[in-house]
Protein backbone atom coordinates (compact mmCIF):
# COMPACT_ATOMS: atom_id res chain seq x y z
CA UNK A 1 0.00 0.00 0.00
CA UNK A 2 1.54 3.38 -0.92
CA UNK A 3 2.36 5.58 2.01
CA UNK A 4 0.02 8.48 2.63
CA UNK A 5 1.34 12.06 2.86
CA UNK A 6 0.63 12.09 6.60
CA UNK A 7 2.64 8.91 7.21
CA UNK A 8 5.41 10.25 4.98
CA UNK A 9 5.59 13.47 6.95
CA UNK A 10 5.52 11.67 10.29
CA UNK A 11 8.37 9.36 9.29
CA UNK A 12 10.34 12.31 7.96
CA UNK A 13 9.85 14.13 11.25
CA UNK A 14 10.96 11.04 13.18
CA UNK A 15 14.02 10.61 10.96
CA UNK A 16 15.05 14.21 11.56
CA UNK A 17 14.65 13.76 15.33
CA UNK A 18 16.73 10.58 15.40
CA UNK A 19 19.43 12.03 13.16
CA UNK A 20 19.70 15.03 15.46
CA UNK A 21 19.94 12.86 18.60
CA UNK A 22 23.65 11.99 18.27
CA UNK A 23 24.51 15.66 17.77
CA UNK A 24 22.48 16.63 20.80
CA UNK A 25 24.10 13.86 22.90
CA UNK A 26 27.54 14.93 21.72
CA UNK A 27 27.05 18.47 23.07
CA UNK A 28 26.42 18.07 26.80
CA UNK A 29 26.03 21.06 29.00
CA UNK A 30 29.23 22.92 29.74
CA UNK A 31 30.54 21.70 33.05
CA UNK A 32 33.91 21.53 34.77
CA UNK A 33 35.39 18.06 34.30
CA UNK A 34 35.13 15.92 37.38
CA UNK A 35 37.62 13.09 37.71
CA UNK A 36 36.84 10.22 39.97
CA UNK A 37 38.93 9.58 43.04
CA UNK A 38 37.05 6.44 43.04
CA UNK A 39 36.31 5.89 46.58
CA UNK A 40 32.97 6.95 46.35
CA UNK A 41 30.63 4.40 45.04
CA UNK A 42 28.31 5.63 42.39
CA UNK A 43 25.72 7.85 44.02
CA UNK A 44 22.39 7.17 42.42
CA UNK A 45 18.89 8.13 43.45
CA UNK A 46 16.65 5.30 44.64
CA UNK A 47 14.35 5.86 41.70
CA UNK A 48 15.99 7.14 38.54
CA UNK A 49 14.23 10.23 37.14
CA UNK A 50 13.13 10.29 33.56
CA UNK A 51 16.13 10.77 31.30
CA UNK A 52 15.81 13.18 28.41
CA UNK A 53 17.58 12.87 25.08
CA UNK A 54 21.18 14.07 25.43
CA UNK A 55 20.90 14.62 29.18
CA UNK A 56 24.09 13.14 30.65
CA UNK A 57 23.76 14.64 34.12
CA UNK A 58 21.29 11.98 35.25
CA UNK A 59 23.65 9.20 34.16
CA UNK A 60 27.00 10.55 35.32
CA UNK A 61 28.54 9.03 38.46
CA UNK A 62 29.01 11.51 41.28
CA UNK A 63 32.54 11.12 42.59
CA UNK A 64 35.12 13.09 44.50
CA UNK A 65 37.86 14.79 42.46
CA UNK A 66 41.19 12.97 42.35
CA UNK A 67 44.77 14.19 42.34
CA UNK A 68 46.17 14.90 38.89
CA UNK A 69 49.04 12.41 39.34
CA UNK A 70 46.69 9.60 40.36
CA UNK A 71 44.36 10.33 37.47
CA UNK A 72 47.26 10.39 35.00
CA UNK A 73 48.54 7.01 36.22
CA UNK A 74 45.06 5.49 36.05
CA UNK A 75 44.64 6.64 32.45
CA UNK A 76 48.16 6.08 31.04
CA UNK A 77 49.83 3.28 33.03
CA UNK A 78 47.27 0.70 34.17
CA UNK A 79 49.92 -1.87 35.14
CA UNK A 80 51.65 0.54 37.51
CA UNK A 81 48.21 1.48 38.82
CA UNK A 82 47.37 -2.14 39.67
CA UNK A 83 50.80 -2.68 41.25
CA UNK A 84 50.27 0.35 43.47
CA UNK A 85 46.78 -0.84 44.42
CA UNK A 86 48.07 -4.31 45.33
CA UNK A 87 51.01 -2.97 47.37
CA UNK A 88 48.72 -0.60 49.28
CA UNK A 89 46.37 -3.47 50.11
CA UNK A 90 49.25 -5.64 51.36
CA UNK A 91 50.63 -2.85 53.54
CA UNK A 92 47.23 -2.25 55.14
CA UNK A 93 46.28 -5.90 55.62
CA UNK A 94 46.18 -7.19 59.20
CA UNK A 95 46.22 -10.74 57.88
CA UNK A 96 49.60 -10.10 56.28
CA UNK A 97 50.77 -8.58 59.57
CA UNK A 98 49.70 -11.68 61.48
CA UNK A 99 51.51 -14.00 59.08
CA UNK A 100 54.59 -11.77 59.30
CA UNK A 101 54.65 -12.10 63.10
CA UNK A 102 54.24 -15.87 62.83
CA UNK A 103 57.17 -16.02 60.40
CA UNK A 104 59.32 -13.99 62.80
CA UNK A 105 58.41 -16.26 65.71
CA UNK A 106 59.38 -19.31 63.61
CA UNK A 107 62.74 -17.64 62.90
CA UNK A 108 63.24 -17.10 66.66
CA UNK A 109 62.52 -20.77 67.30
CA UNK A 110 65.11 -21.69 64.65
CA UNK A 111 67.73 -19.60 66.43
CA UNK A 112 66.75 -21.29 69.72
CA UNK A 113 67.36 -24.72 68.17
CA UNK A 114 70.74 -23.60 66.75
CA UNK A 115 71.90 -22.38 70.17
CA UNK A 116 70.74 -25.52 71.99
CA UNK A 117 74.04 -27.30 71.24
CA UNK A 118 76.12 -24.79 73.18
CA UNK A 119 77.23 -25.72 76.75
CA UNK A 120 74.76 -24.93 79.48
CA UNK A 121 76.16 -23.41 82.66
CA UNK A 122 74.14 -23.09 85.88
CA UNK A 123 75.03 -21.48 89.20
CA UNK A 124 73.10 -22.47 92.35
CA UNK A 125 73.28 -20.57 95.66
CA UNK A 126 71.71 -21.86 98.87
CA UNK A 127 71.80 -21.06 102.60
CA UNK A 128 70.20 -22.90 105.50
CA UNK A 129 70.55 -23.88 109.13
CA UNK A 130 72.13 -27.23 110.09
CA UNK A 131 71.22 -29.42 113.05
CA UNK A 132 72.40 -33.05 113.39
CA UNK A 133 72.55 -35.90 115.91
CA UNK A 134 75.25 -38.57 115.87
CA UNK A 135 74.65 -41.72 118.04
CA UNK A 136 72.04 -39.90 120.09
CA UNK A 137 74.45 -37.08 120.74
CA UNK A 138 73.25 -33.72 119.44
CA UNK A 139 75.88 -31.84 117.53
CA UNK A 140 76.29 -28.06 117.65
CA UNK A 141 73.82 -26.18 115.50
CA UNK A 142 75.02 -23.76 112.85
CA UNK A 143 74.42 -22.07 109.51
CA UNK A 144 75.75 -23.23 106.18
CA UNK A 145 76.03 -21.63 102.73
CA UNK A 146 76.55 -23.65 99.57
CA UNK A 147 77.59 -22.70 96.05
CA UNK A 148 77.24 -25.14 93.14
CA UNK A 149 78.48 -24.51 89.60
CA UNK A 150 77.36 -26.95 86.93
CA UNK A 151 78.21 -27.16 83.23
CA UNK A 152 77.10 -29.72 80.64
CA UNK A 153 77.06 -30.20 76.90
CA UNK A 154 76.39 -32.87 74.28
CA UNK A 155 79.17 -34.98 72.81
CA UNK A 156 77.32 -37.40 70.53
CA UNK A 157 73.57 -37.69 69.96
CA UNK A 158 73.32 -39.54 66.62
CA UNK A 159 72.42 -36.30 64.84
CA UNK A 160 69.36 -35.54 66.96
CA UNK A 161 70.28 -31.90 67.55
CA UNK A 162 71.13 -31.39 63.87
CA UNK A 163 67.79 -32.84 62.80
CA UNK A 164 65.95 -30.61 65.25
CA UNK A 165 67.71 -27.57 63.79
CA UNK A 166 66.72 -28.64 60.27
CA UNK A 167 63.16 -29.24 61.46
CA UNK A 168 62.95 -25.70 62.79
CA UNK A 169 64.56 -24.36 59.63
CA UNK A 170 61.94 -25.98 57.42
CA UNK A 171 59.16 -24.73 59.69
CA UNK A 172 60.58 -21.22 59.38
CA UNK A 173 60.60 -21.55 55.58
CA UNK A 174 57.01 -22.80 55.66
CA UNK A 175 55.98 -19.82 57.81
CA UNK A 176 57.71 -17.43 55.41
CA UNK A 177 55.97 -19.09 52.46
CA UNK A 178 52.66 -18.77 54.31
CA UNK A 179 53.31 -15.04 54.76
CA UNK A 180 54.03 -14.69 51.04
CA UNK A 181 50.91 -16.69 50.22
CA UNK A 182 48.77 -14.46 52.43
CA UNK A 183 50.22 -11.34 50.82
CA UNK A 184 49.59 -12.85 47.38
CA UNK A 185 45.95 -13.53 48.23
CA UNK A 186 45.47 -9.93 49.32
CA UNK A 187 47.19 -8.65 46.17
CA UNK A 188 45.03 -10.88 43.96
CA UNK A 189 41.90 -9.73 45.76
CA UNK A 190 42.82 -6.07 45.26
CA UNK A 191 43.59 -6.60 41.55
CA UNK A 192 40.42 -8.64 41.04
CA UNK A 193 38.22 -6.01 42.69
CA UNK A 194 39.89 -3.26 40.65
CA UNK A 195 39.11 -5.20 37.48
CA UNK A 196 35.50 -5.68 38.58
CA UNK A 197 35.25 -1.98 39.34
CA UNK A 198 36.46 -1.15 35.85
CA UNK A 199 34.09 -3.75 34.36
CA UNK A 200 30.99 -2.23 35.95
CA UNK A 201 32.13 1.30 35.09
CA UNK A 202 32.30 0.32 31.40
CA UNK A 203 28.93 -1.36 31.66
CA UNK A 204 27.48 1.85 33.07
CA UNK A 205 28.80 3.73 30.05
CA UNK A 206 27.16 1.23 27.68
CA UNK A 207 23.84 1.35 29.51
CA UNK A 208 24.03 5.13 29.58
CA UNK A 209 24.39 5.25 25.80
CA UNK A 210 21.50 2.80 25.47
CA UNK A 211 19.30 4.95 27.72
CA UNK A 212 20.11 8.09 25.74
CA UNK A 213 19.26 6.28 22.51
CA UNK A 214 15.91 5.15 23.88
CA UNK A 215 15.26 8.64 25.32
CA UNK A 216 15.77 10.18 21.88
CA UNK A 217 13.42 7.61 20.38
CA UNK A 218 10.79 8.35 23.06
CA UNK A 219 11.03 12.09 22.45
CA UNK A 220 10.59 11.59 18.71
CA UNK A 221 7.59 9.33 19.26
CA UNK A 222 6.04 11.80 21.70
CA UNK A 223 6.16 14.41 18.96
CA UNK A 224 4.67 12.00 16.43
CA UNK A 225 1.97 10.79 18.85
CA UNK A 226 0.74 14.37 19.26
CA UNK A 227 -0.05 14.32 15.54
CA UNK A 228 -1.06 10.66 15.21
CA UNK A 229 -2.67 9.06 18.26
CA UNK A 230 -2.56 5.68 16.54
CA UNK A 231 1.17 5.50 17.25
CA UNK A 232 0.61 5.54 21.03
CA UNK A 233 1.38 1.81 21.39
CA UNK A 234 4.80 2.39 19.84
CA UNK A 235 5.44 5.17 22.36
CA UNK A 236 4.49 2.86 25.25
CA UNK A 237 6.82 0.16 23.94
CA UNK A 238 9.70 2.62 23.58
CA UNK A 239 9.14 3.94 27.10
CA UNK A 240 9.13 0.39 28.42
CA UNK A 241 12.43 -0.32 26.65
CA UNK A 242 13.92 2.83 28.15
CA UNK A 243 12.79 1.82 31.63
CA UNK A 244 14.34 -1.63 31.20
CA UNK A 245 17.64 0.00 30.24
CA UNK A 246 17.43 2.28 33.27
CA UNK A 247 16.73 -0.72 35.49
CA UNK A 248 19.83 -2.47 34.14
CA UNK A 249 21.88 0.66 34.83
CA UNK A 250 20.63 0.88 38.42
CA UNK A 251 21.41 -2.81 39.00
CA UNK A 252 24.93 -2.25 37.67
CA UNK A 253 25.35 0.74 39.97
CA UNK A 254 24.38 -1.46 42.92
CA UNK A 255 26.99 -4.03 41.91
CA UNK A 256 29.58 -1.27 41.59
CA UNK A 257 28.76 -0.02 45.09
CA UNK A 258 29.32 -3.50 46.51
CA UNK A 259 32.68 -3.85 44.75
CA UNK A 260 33.83 -0.43 45.94
CA UNK A 261 32.79 -1.23 49.51
CA UNK A 262 34.98 -4.35 49.50
CA UNK A 263 37.79 -2.45 47.81
CA UNK A 264 37.56 0.34 50.36
CA UNK A 265 38.15 -2.22 53.13
CA UNK A 266 41.44 -3.13 51.45
CA UNK A 267 42.63 0.31 50.36
CA UNK A 268 40.97 2.69 52.77
CA UNK A 269 39.05 5.84 51.95
CA UNK A 270 39.22 7.60 49.55
CA UNK A 271 39.77 5.09 46.78
CA UNK A 272 42.09 5.76 43.84
CA UNK A 273 40.44 6.85 40.58
CA UNK A 274 38.87 4.30 38.29
CA UNK A 275 41.48 3.13 35.76
CA UNK A 276 41.05 2.01 32.18
CA UNK A 277 41.76 -1.72 32.57
CA UNK A 278 40.03 -3.21 29.55
CA UNK A 279 43.26 -4.64 28.06
CA UNK A 280 45.87 -4.62 30.84
CA UNK A 281 45.92 -8.44 31.17
CA UNK A 282 44.47 -9.37 27.80
CA UNK A 283 47.52 -11.40 26.67
CA UNK A 284 47.24 -15.09 27.50
CA UNK A 285 50.51 -16.42 29.04
CA UNK A 286 52.10 -19.65 27.85
CA UNK A 287 50.68 -22.67 29.67
CA UNK A 288 53.98 -24.58 29.69
CA UNK A 289 55.85 -21.68 31.26
CA UNK A 290 53.14 -21.19 33.86
CA UNK A 291 53.29 -24.88 34.80
CA UNK A 292 57.03 -24.54 35.43
CA UNK A 293 56.39 -21.53 37.63
CA UNK A 294 54.02 -23.55 39.80
CA UNK A 295 57.04 -24.85 41.72
CA UNK A 296 57.84 -21.26 42.72
CA UNK A 297 54.37 -20.60 44.12
CA UNK A 298 54.10 -19.91 47.83
CA UNK A 299 51.57 -22.69 48.36
CA UNK A 300 53.81 -25.38 46.82
CA UNK A 301 56.84 -23.98 48.66
CA UNK A 302 54.97 -24.14 51.96
CA UNK A 303 53.79 -27.72 51.35
CA UNK A 304 57.31 -28.82 50.40
CA UNK A 305 58.82 -27.19 53.50
CA UNK A 306 56.22 -28.84 55.73
CA UNK A 307 56.99 -32.24 54.19
CA UNK A 308 60.72 -31.81 54.78
CA UNK A 309 60.06 -30.60 58.34
CA UNK A 310 58.01 -33.71 59.10
CA UNK A 311 60.80 -35.93 57.77
CA UNK A 312 63.43 -34.11 59.89
CA UNK A 313 61.24 -34.49 62.98
CA UNK A 314 60.88 -38.22 62.35
CA UNK A 315 64.68 -38.54 62.06
CA UNK A 316 65.09 -36.57 65.28
CA UNK A 317 62.69 -38.85 67.16
CA UNK A 318 64.57 -41.93 65.92
CA UNK A 319 67.94 -40.47 66.93
CA UNK A 320 66.64 -39.51 70.37
CA UNK A 321 65.91 -43.15 71.16
CA UNK A 322 69.57 -44.16 70.77
CA UNK A 323 72.37 -43.87 73.37
CA UNK A 324 73.39 -40.29 74.18
CA UNK A 325 76.84 -39.10 75.20
CA UNK A 326 77.41 -35.83 77.04
CA UNK A 327 80.04 -34.20 79.27
CA UNK A 328 79.45 -32.90 82.80
CA UNK A 329 81.39 -30.72 85.23
CA UNK A 330 80.39 -29.79 88.81
CA UNK A 331 81.98 -27.63 91.50
CA UNK A 332 80.40 -27.57 94.99
CA UNK A 333 81.54 -25.37 97.87
CA UNK A 334 80.04 -25.36 101.41
CA UNK A 335 80.95 -22.85 104.17
CA UNK A 336 79.66 -22.37 107.69
CA UNK A 337 79.11 -25.62 109.52
CA UNK A 338 82.32 -27.02 108.19
CA UNK A 339 84.33 -26.29 105.05
CA UNK A 340 83.66 -28.74 102.22
CA UNK A 341 84.75 -28.64 98.58
CA UNK A 342 83.89 -31.07 95.80
CA UNK A 343 84.88 -31.09 92.11
CA UNK A 344 83.68 -33.56 89.49
CA UNK A 345 84.12 -33.77 85.73
CA UNK A 346 83.58 -36.51 83.21
CA UNK A 347 81.50 -38.07 80.48
CA UNK A 348 77.99 -39.41 80.86
CA UNK A 349 76.50 -42.11 78.65
CA UNK A 350 72.71 -42.62 78.68
CA UNK A 351 71.58 -45.94 77.23
CA UNK A 352 67.81 -46.49 76.95
CA UNK A 353 67.04 -50.11 77.78
CA UNK A 354 63.28 -50.28 77.59
CA UNK A 355 60.59 -47.68 76.97
CA UNK A 356 57.23 -48.94 75.78
CA UNK A 357 56.42 -45.59 74.14
CA UNK A 358 59.40 -45.53 71.78
CA UNK A 359 57.93 -47.63 68.96
CA UNK A 360 54.56 -45.82 68.78
CA UNK A 361 56.31 -42.45 68.93
CA UNK A 362 58.67 -43.40 66.12
CA UNK A 363 55.90 -44.85 63.94
CA UNK A 364 53.68 -41.80 64.44
CA UNK A 365 56.44 -39.44 63.36
CA UNK A 366 57.20 -41.55 60.30
CA UNK A 367 53.54 -41.67 59.24
CA UNK A 368 53.20 -37.90 59.67
CA UNK A 369 56.15 -37.49 57.31
CA UNK A 370 54.53 -39.78 54.73
CA UNK A 371 51.25 -37.86 55.03
CA UNK A 372 53.08 -34.54 54.52
CA UNK A 373 54.72 -35.93 51.38
CA UNK A 374 51.36 -37.03 50.01
CA UNK A 375 49.88 -33.63 50.85
CA UNK A 376 52.67 -31.89 48.96
CA UNK A 377 52.13 -34.08 45.90
CA UNK A 378 48.38 -33.49 46.07
CA UNK A 379 48.87 -29.74 46.31
CA UNK A 380 51.13 -29.69 43.27
CA UNK A 381 48.81 -31.90 41.21
CA UNK A 382 45.72 -29.90 42.19
CA UNK A 383 47.40 -26.64 41.22
CA UNK A 384 48.52 -28.19 37.93
CA UNK A 385 44.97 -29.15 36.94
CA UNK A 386 43.54 -25.92 38.30
CA UNK A 387 46.01 -23.96 36.18
CA UNK A 388 44.97 -25.92 33.09
CA UNK A 389 41.32 -25.25 33.87
CA UNK A 390 41.85 -21.51 34.38
CA UNK A 391 43.98 -21.29 31.22
CA UNK A 392 41.20 -22.91 29.20
CA UNK A 393 38.66 -20.52 30.73
CA UNK A 394 40.81 -17.51 29.82
CA UNK A 395 41.28 -18.80 26.28
CA UNK A 396 37.55 -19.39 25.89
CA UNK A 397 36.78 -15.88 27.19
CA UNK A 398 39.19 -14.28 24.73
CA UNK A 399 37.75 -16.35 21.90
CA UNK A 400 34.25 -15.33 22.98
CA UNK A 401 35.32 -11.67 22.97
CA UNK A 402 36.64 -12.01 19.41
CA UNK A 403 33.44 -13.67 18.24
CA UNK A 404 31.33 -10.98 19.90
CA UNK A 405 33.43 -8.30 18.18
CA UNK A 406 32.53 -9.86 14.82
CA UNK A 407 28.89 -10.01 15.84
CA UNK A 408 29.04 -6.37 16.91
CA UNK A 409 30.10 -5.31 13.44
CA UNK A 410 27.20 -7.24 11.92
CA UNK A 411 24.84 -5.92 14.61
CA UNK A 412 25.94 -2.36 13.91
CA UNK A 413 25.20 -2.80 10.21
CA UNK A 414 21.83 -4.37 10.98
CA UNK A 415 21.07 -1.61 13.45
CA UNK A 416 21.76 1.11 10.91
CA UNK A 417 19.90 -0.65 8.10
CA UNK A 418 16.86 -1.33 10.29
CA UNK A 419 16.64 2.29 11.39
CA UNK A 420 17.01 3.50 7.81
CA UNK A 421 14.33 1.15 6.52
CA UNK A 422 12.00 2.16 9.34
CA UNK A 423 12.54 5.80 8.49
CA UNK A 424 11.79 5.06 4.85
CA UNK A 425 8.02 5.02 5.14
CA UNK A 426 7.66 2.12 7.55
CA UNK A 427 9.45 -0.68 5.71
CA UNK A 428 10.41 -1.93 9.18
CA UNK A 429 8.40 -1.71 12.38
CA UNK A 430 9.45 0.16 15.50
CA UNK A 431 9.78 -3.17 17.27
CA UNK A 432 12.45 -4.18 14.76
CA UNK A 433 14.31 -0.97 15.54
CA UNK A 434 14.16 -1.49 19.29
CA UNK A 435 15.13 -5.15 18.90
CA UNK A 436 18.19 -4.17 16.87
CA UNK A 437 19.18 -1.58 19.48
CA UNK A 438 18.72 -4.02 22.37
CA UNK A 439 20.73 -6.67 20.53
CA UNK A 440 23.56 -4.23 19.81
CA UNK A 441 23.93 -2.95 23.38
CA UNK A 442 23.55 -6.41 24.92
CA UNK A 443 26.42 -7.57 22.69
CA UNK A 444 28.53 -4.66 23.90
CA UNK A 445 27.91 -5.64 27.52
CA UNK A 446 28.71 -9.27 26.67
CA UNK A 447 31.98 -8.16 25.06
CA UNK A 448 32.94 -6.23 28.20
CA UNK A 449 32.17 -9.28 30.34
CA UNK A 450 34.18 -11.60 28.11
CA UNK A 451 37.24 -9.32 28.18
CA UNK A 452 37.16 -8.95 31.94
CA UNK A 453 36.48 -12.65 32.53
CA UNK A 454 39.66 -13.37 30.57
CA UNK A 455 41.64 -10.83 32.58
CA UNK A 456 40.38 -12.24 35.86
CA UNK A 457 41.55 -15.69 34.75
CA UNK A 458 44.97 -14.36 33.71
CA UNK A 459 45.38 -12.63 37.09
CA UNK A 460 44.50 -15.89 38.86
CA UNK A 461 47.03 -17.76 36.73
CA UNK A 462 49.70 -15.26 37.74
CA UNK A 463 48.91 -15.68 41.43
CA UNK A 464 49.23 -19.47 41.07
CA UNK A 465 52.85 -19.07 39.93
CA UNK A 466 55.34 -16.38 40.87
CA UNK A 467 52.60 -13.95 41.80
CA UNK A 468 50.23 -11.45 40.23
CA UNK A 469 52.64 -8.57 40.93
CA UNK A 470 55.38 -10.38 39.03
CA UNK A 471 52.96 -10.85 36.15
CA UNK A 472 52.07 -7.14 36.14
CA UNK A 473 55.67 -6.03 36.28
Amino acid sequence: MPATPTARSLCLLLALALSAAPLQAARPKAKAPVRAKAPAAAVAEPAMPATRCGDDDQLRLKREPAAAADTAMAQTDPRAYLVQVAETAMQRSRQVGVSQLLAQSAADELREAELAGLPQVQLSLSGFGVASTVRSVRQPDGAEARVALQAAGPVWDWGQRKQLVEWRRQLAEAAQAARQGQAEQIALQAVSLSLERSRFTLQLQVYGQYIRKMACLVEALETITELDRGRASELVQAQKQQQLAELALVATQDQLRGVETRLRRLLGDPLPPVASLSAVLARLPDLGQMQKELLASSEVTQANAQALAAQRLADSVSAGQKPQVSWLANANLARGNGDNREYTAGVQVSIPLFRATDAPQRDAARRRAEAANLQRDETLEAKHWRLTEVHDAAQNSLDRARRIAELLRASQQLRGATLQQWQQLGRRSLFDVMGAEADYYSLRVAQVNALYDAQQAVAMMGSMGKGVLELLR
